[in-house]
């Protein structure tokens, strides 16, 4: 296994250890947002989620989907 997961949880302990402890809880709201943030939804979610979108007509034209994008 590699010593990666190791290394940073040991960095991240030692910064909330020296943490005040009145800072605490936004400190935990900000990890909670920020694994929030980049972890994917399930897939059945993620479906659920598209589908009532399309069902309230909240949809893009494809050719928008592109804009900005060089697929050349």
């Amino acid at each position: 296994m590699s010593t990666y997961p190791s290394t940073y949880t040991r960095k991240i302990s030692k910064e909330i250890r020296e943490t005040p402890d009145e800072y605490l809880p936004a400190l935990l709201a900000m990890v909670r947002l920020f694994r929030e943030s980049v972890t994917l939804k399930p897939a059945d979610e993620s479906f659920l989620q598209g589908w009532k979108e399309a069902l309230n007509n909240e949809v893009l034209p494809v050719e928008h989907l592109w804009e900005g994008i060089d697929a050349r």
